[in-house]
């Protein structure tokens, strides 16, 4: 009986289908742990206040943010120089969030349960997101203007956060004058200056050309005095606003709000709000710019730059896989050679990522992005444009990556399409070209697709090759803006794979990038997934819309 089940391959059915089982499993349970540690981060939680004594006797008050607790063995916390009280096995010990780096040194302190006398939750308790140096938690005593106290007590929270609301639209509009119109002068007259250059490298510089440069440099450093007036004005005004806080030892600092992004007292809020800041600062994290060496902040550019890249990467690898599928399977002769190039094909799956990264750097940056600058951008030497690593040679060095994928799920289409379609189509006087365009590509346009979703899955998640031909820890601009020719392929980016690496590998406040490697792994993933998923609807619709020629 068993041998016959054996025989019938069942065994093997199940075995396999477990298989799978299991590796479903440990994909959402991995997906659901980097979601709960990532997606947590964002909930604004409670601030503890302890009245602490520690092994010396020293009272002191810690103010700060529970964010995680172990258990520490008595001889290790006898070897560490701590007392173990009341004879136990085991200290629990807790993890807190202090903040107040400025004046503590350190964002996070270790404190053990035996030498907490009270813990509790006031609900004057502040949490202060600033620009530099983390959050600072204590209690806000009062509001100042141009020095002067305006708001003190109970009135001090409401008028903060009206002068807050304030500042905030002041820094904006400082941030869109320094970067957008100030920018913009800047890239005018660097444009100007190489204009003048490449015509006196052309020996066409005379005094007329002089004279309408001058003008033209003229008017841009009137818009530059324009706006340097207007940002005076605005940083003026923003310097005028300010917070008195206390902080844990009783110590008063005053806090500029322009150096302030947020401020909020957890403990006093109810659910409903804590959900609408979740809310708040989960769009914040993907619509705003890094800051604190991209430990605080959002992470908007490496998603920017990650699906720009991807969707360069996809248009072109996409046509150059398709012609070479069509000449292997459609024109080229079946014989020794074209089993050697299918080999090389698919071998080239296999190379390491970092050889093609190795490769880009050589070949596209410094040969071609070299001769690049010889020929059409000598006004620019000795500083490169195109002979340096940036969008263009990363998205083309993916390209080359994913185009053996690219290539293989198109001729596994091509082979699928009966002969009698291409029969059919000669025989009513289409060319070998016209059969192949109006007919054959488009039933293998599914096969087309489902090599470029493997390829987009691919290229998505890769980061070796990126750091040698244009990914960086912190772009200043982004690739595409309003300065002409809008989409800039050659400049440097940030990618979330990346942001991973750096943050979770380079960053100075380990404990504070902990939760942003898990947010930004779970972003990561949802960028792919949404690319595949466009790619796989337009697949499906393809699919649909040629079965019946199939049949």
């Amino acid at each position: 009986m068993i041998k016959a089940w054996f025989k019938s391959g069942s065994p093997w059915i199940w075995m396999t289908a477990g298989a799978v089982s299991i590796n479903l499993l440990l994909v959402v349970g991995l997906l659901l742990l980097i979601a709960i540690r990532g997606l947590g981060h964002f909930w604004p939680a409670d601030i503890l206040e302890y009245q602490y004594r520690d092994q010396d006797g020293r009272n002191s008050v810690i103010i700060g943010e529970e964010v995680d607790e172990s258990l520490l063995h008595e001889a290790q916390a006898r070897e560490a120089g701590f007392e173990v009280l009341n004879g136990a096995e085991y200290l629990h010990k807790y993890l807190v969030k202090t903040g107040n780096r400025d004046i503590l040194g350190s964002d996070f302190r270790w404190i053990l349960d035996q030498y907490i006398r009270e813990k509790s939750t006031p609900d004057d308790l502040i949490a202060v997101e600033r620009r530099e140096w983390g959050n600072f938690y204590g209690r806000l005593l009062a509001v100042k203007q141009n020095g002067e106290t305006i708001a003190t007590g109970e009135q001090a929270w409401p008028v903060a956060g009206e002068k807050l609301a304030k500042a905030l639209d002041l820094f904006d509009e400082i941030d869109r004058l320094q970067n957008k119109d100030v920018g913009a002068v800047n890239y005018n007259l660097e444009r100007l200056r190489l204009k003048q250059r490449a015509l006196e490298l052309k020996n066409q510089w005379d005094d007329a050309k002089s004279r309408e440069f001058a003008a033209q440099k003229q008017a841009y450093e009137e818009q530059y005095k324009v706006i340097q007036t207007q940002l005076s004005q605005l940083n003026r005004e923003i310097k005028t606003y300010s917070i008195v806080v206390s902080e844990a030892g009783g110590r008063e600092i005053n806090i500029p709000l322009n150096r302030v992004v947020k401020l909020t007292r957890p403990n006093a809020m109810s659910v409903l709000d804590k959900a609408v800041e979740y809310v708040k600062n989960f769009k914040a994290f993907i619509t705003e710019d890094p800051r604190e060496a991209n430990t605080e902040g959002g992470i908007f550019p490496a998603i920017f730059g990650t699906v720009l890249m991807v969707m360069l990467m996809a248009v072109v690898v996409t046509p150059f896989g398709v012609i070479a599928a069509v000449y292997l399977r459609e024109y080229a002769k079946q014989g020794f050679i074209t089993r050697i190039i299918r080999i090389a094909v698919n071998n080239l799956a296999g190379v390491p990522s970092i050889v093609y990264g190795v490769f880009g750097l050589g070949f596209f940056v410094y040969i071609i992005g070299g001769n690049i600058d010889r020929i059409f951008f000598p006004e620019a030497a000795p500083a490169p444009v195109f002979g340096t690593p940036g969008l263009l040679w990363a998205s083309l060095t993916l390209a080359l990556l994913t185009l053996p994928v690219v290539i293989v799920a198109t001729e596994e289409g091509l082979s699928r399409i009966p002969k009698s379609i291409r029969e059919g189509s000669l025989a009513l006087g289409a060319t070998k070209a016209e059969t192949l365009w109006r007919t054959v590509l488009p039933m293998a346009s599914p096969a087309i697709m489902t090599g470029l979703i493997l390829a987009v899955a691919r290229a998505a998640g890769e980061v070796a090759p990126l750091m040698l031909v244009g990914v960086v820890k912190l772009a200043p601009t982004l690739p595409l803006d309003g300065n002409f020719p809008y989409l800039h392929l050659d400049r440097k980016f940030m990618h979330l794979g990346f942001h991973i690496y750096d943050v979770g590998f380079q960053s100075p406040n380990v404990e504070a990038a902990r939760p942003l490697v898990y947010a930004t792994s779970l972003l990561l993933v949802m960028v792919i997934v949404g690319l595949n998923m466009f790619a796989i609807a337009v697949r499906n619709n393809l699919r649909e819309k040629y079965r019946a020629l199939e049949n």
